[in-house]
């Protein structure tokens, strides 16, 4: 079940309907901004559009953390093409370096996510993907596209080791390769029932995985590895329990 953290709370004492605003969309029904998260006890379809916070911060609400080696993670909001997208931007890590960003406010055991995503740069490592039932920076389920090596890979992070999980039908395969993605938009969806995980790329379903190692309801945000500096826009959050 969801539940609406103190950091929630204080959010909307803070901003409450001066955060109204949002992209542009043709229905909308189907999308609702960030205000409407904050100033709801109902998250069963929420869409992040960014559009709402300052260039240049880290979003209201989030917390940003890593994995693994290294110092520094840099989430910010930026300008892209007069459009605002939250963004990885910290160049300076080591390989075995994981950042991660996920809202405080509230939590949730089968989910659906969506989220718009374009690598922009990076020598060993591009692209980024969700992570879901995140517990803390060192235990977590994630999932990524890297445009690099053009291939989604679905892991668990557990006590801060990274493990690739074996596809359904497939078995370990180091995930999928995939045409390629370029350092342009694609999108990433997965949806979380229990113990399986449903992937799609670009609106194809790709692979399923079954693990338990992680059965409790945890936070659900971004995440990128290493050098990549990637963008991420239209973030939407459906909880299916």
């Amino acid at each position: 079940m969801r539940t609406l953290s103190i950091i929630s709370v204080s959010i909307i004492l803070l901003f409450g309907c001066n955060q109204a605003k949002t992209k542009s969309t043709n229905s909308t029904s189907e999308k609702r901004s960030e205000s409407s998260l904050l100033v709801s006890p109902s998250l069963a379809d929420t869409t992040f559009t960014f559009s709402n916070y300052e260039v240049g911060e880290i979003p209201a609400g989030w917390s940003q953390y890593f994995t693994g080696k290294g110092e520094n993670t840099e989430w910010k909001i930026v300008d892209d093409v007069e459009n605002k997208v939250l963004a990885q931007l910290s160049e300076d890590n080591p390989n075995y370096h994981f950042n991660e960003i996920v809202f405080d406010g509230f939590k949730a055991k089968n989910v659906e996510l969506t989220v718009k995503i374009k690598g922009v740069k990076g020598k060993m490592d591009q692209g980024g993907g969700f992570v879901w039932r995140f517990i803390d920076a060192d235990n977590y389920y994630v999932v990524r596209a890297n445009p690099l090596e053009d291939n989604v890979v679905l892991y668990k992070v557990e006590n801060g080791k990274r493990t690739d999980l074996p596809l359904i039908g497939k078995g370990r395969t180091y995930g999928i390769d995939v045409e390629p993605l370029g350092n342009v938009w694609n999108t990433l969806k997965l949806k979380v029932s229990d113990d399986l995980f449903t992937v799609y790329l670009n609106e194809k379903q790709i692979f399923q995985v079954k693990d338990e190692t992680f059965t409790e309801a945890g936070k659900v945000g971004l995440w990128t590895k290493a050098d990549a500096v990637t963008y991420f826009d239209d973030f939407k959050v459906v909880d299916i329990e």
